[in-house]
């Protein structure tokens, strides 16, 4: 339960520690800057929008194949 509890932590701090995270290419910088300060806020906010779903597909996949080999280890054990 130890080792769930300091995984969750640290996936929570991690989380947080990235709220201010600049998620722009150098032209997406250049072009975010041209347009002003809310527009570079929404791009920015936008690309951290697109870059999440590929990270929770492999992260729910990863998951699954964890479940299910921790499953099949029990079963031998058993």
């Amino acid at each position: 339960m130890n080792k769930i509890a300091a995984v969750l932590l640290g996936m929570v701090f991690m989380v947080l520690s990235s709220l201010a995270v600049s998620a722009q290419c150098s032209i997406c910088t250049r072009t975010a800057q041209q347009m002003g300060e809310k527009p570079a806020k929404a791009l920015n906010t936008g690309i951290l929008y697109l870059m999440a779903a590929p990270f929770a597909v492999v992260g729910f996949i990863g998951y699954r194949m964890w479940k299910q080999t921790r499953g099949e280890k029990i079963d031998d054990q058993e």
